[in-house]
């Protein structure tokens, strides 16, 4: 396991990408992931990533976080080997899962959460490849 990326809630993807840019960031990459209403931008950190997160819509995962808690970090992502075992070793020891099933993330790649009152206050995501 390692940290694939560390997604931060941001009201506005190209400011926040200006923010990092002049902190030495490079942008790797930018996609939208309708599924989840979000515009991300990815970028590299070593072998990990931050990934700004800017809401597409009012009722969006992001844009409730944005409206309760401000910007800010607003999950953890593990890489795993197979996320269907990595789901039910969790479910399997009391963790409550929002995604019972894994759904398609950034770069297509197959992402589920952890709800955060199992775990401690953090959202973790598992993450595939």
């Amino acid at each position: 396991m390692k940290i694939d990326h560390i997604g931060i809630a941001v009201k506005k993807l190209e400011e926040a990408i200006r923010t990092f840019e002049a902190l030495g960031f490079k942008v790797k990459e930018i996609e939208e992931v309708k599924e989840q209403k979000v515009k991300v931008a990815m970028l590299p950190v070593g072998e990990s990533r931050i990934e700004l997160l800017e809401a597409t819509a009012e009722d969006s995962a992001i844009a409730k976080f944005i409206a309760s808690r401000g910007e800010g970090i607003h999950h953890i992502a593990i890489n795993v080997e197979n996320i269907e075992k990595s789901l039910e070793i969790a479910k399997n020891s009391g963790i409550k899962l929002i995604d019972e099933k894994p759904r398609i993330g950034a770069g297509g790649k197959k992402v589920a959460f952890l709800h955060p009152k199992s775990v401690h206050g953090v959202l973790l995501e598992f993450v595939e490849g």
